[in-house]
């Protein structure tokens, strides 16, 4: 760019490139480096560019990793991805959320936060981890929207099998590791809650920095346990837990395990269908507020060329990605349902049943974790860094 430009035009113009581009152009000038890798910049960035990250366990040793562009141009636009030595150490794990730009999976007591564009990760060992027939232990992940710092919560309460009289309703216990803190502390809260709410739900959903939980209120009624679901949720920039109506007939009549809960453009959404079920019907709600004259049907769909196994996650369009079993039950493959034309597109994904699996996520461009050294772990309150060997 010509020296003839004020550097303040540059700027301007620079924090609308992609972020493949400001990689690139950190070895422009030192001018630019430091504007680019500067805290303020980073935290205010921001693209309204997604993509969706496709990684498939052809096997244990050999997975493959692909993102691709959502745009029109989707499916085409897909670039490999080399993963980190963070993810690769996790082998299979469990996606804790995706938020501003960052995906969190979890396996071992071991957290990773990973920035698929730029390549970088970060480990958080989890402390007090309990999962046992008396307790269990379930994540959050999301970013505070006022200061772009991500978060992670850790809640322990009674297990969902768990005699409620035995334990006498023993309350939540929470914690919170900011990733600008690099420590885990008690939340100290008087809005936790109720004792009898068990989240029933490893598997939550990061929407616009707020996460939700499916649980299951565990009343005591006429001496008789009576449950009925619900939606928790928890803001990470206030830090505050809420509490999320369902419609009656999500309540009692439908099994907590029939709900999942996926993020559609900052918007939480709610699909109700048996997974796994030849033939069977789905429906897709869209929730405001937390209230149920804000829950809006958007459409019903079912697959009845092929049994759907999961649905990963939705394009910005508002297409489902989705993983189906072919009629010859050998192999698995991701398709897209597209809702206009009640079609189901093949993206060209596939494995064998005996492989592993696919993990699919959304995410969208961002600089957060540039400024993290590489190979940084976060552990009993100190950062430290893993040499190579």
């Amino acid at each position: 760019m010509s020296d003839n430009v004020p550097f303040e035009i540059q700027e301007e113009i620079i924090k609308h490139l992609p972020v493949k581009s400001l990689i690139r152009f950190r070895s422009v000038s030192k001018s630019w480096k430091s504007l680019i890798d500067s805290s303020d910049f980073i935290t205010h960035y921001s693209s309204q560019q997604q993509h969706l990250l496709v990684y498939n366990y052809l096997s244990v040793d050999h997975p493959n990793c692909v993102s691709i562009v959502d745009d029109n141009t989707f499916p085409q636009d897909r670039v490999p991805l080399t993963l980190p030595l963070f993810v690769k150490m996790l082998r299979r794990y469990r996606q804790i959320g995706s938020s501003h730009g960052l995906l969190c999976l979890y396996n071992d007591r071991k957290l990773v936060i990973w920035n698929p564009l730029i390549r970088k990760a970060v480990v958080v060992i989890v402390p007090n981890v309990v999962d046992d027939m008396m307790f269990q232990t379930v994540l959050g992940f999301g970013v505070c929207i006022e200061s772009s710092d991500p978060k992670i919560v850790k809640i322990r309460h009674s297990n969902r099998f768990t005699n409620m009289e035995s334990v006498n309703y023993i309350p939540w216990q929470v914690e919170i590791f900011t990733l600008s803190t690099g420590v885990w502390r008690s939340l100290n809260s008087s809005n936790l809650p109720r004792k009898s709410i068990i989240l029933e739900s490893e598997d939550g959903v990061c929407v616009d920095g707020v996460y939700y939980w499916l649980a299951t209120d565990r009343s005591t009624v006429d001496a008789e346990i009576e449950a009925y679901n619900m939606i928790i949720s928890f803001d990470m920039t206030s830090e505050e837990f809420g509490e999320a109506n369902l419609l009656d007939n999500f309540v009692y009549e439908t099994s907590m395990w029939d709900l999942h809960l996926y993020n559609l453009r900052e918007s939480l959404v709610l699909v109700k269908g048996i997974v796994g079920m030849v033939n069977a019907v789905y429906s897709v709600w869209m929730i405001q507020d937390g209230v149920p004259k804000s829950f809006t049907k958007l459409f019903t769909f079912h697959s009845p060329d092929a049994t759907i196994l999961k649905i990963h996650e939705f394009r910005k369009s508002g297409e489902l990605v989705m993983e189906v079993i072919d009629d010859d039950r050998k192999a698995r493959s991701l398709v897209v349902y597209e809702r206009n034309l009640k079609h189901i597109s093949n993206l060209g994904i596939s494995r064998e049943t005996h492989n592993v699996g696919i993990y699919v996520h959304s995410y969208m461009e961002t600089l957060l974790l540039l400024d993290q050294p590489s190979l940084t772990i976060f552990g009993n309150g100190k950062r430290v860094f893993k040499k190579l060997i």
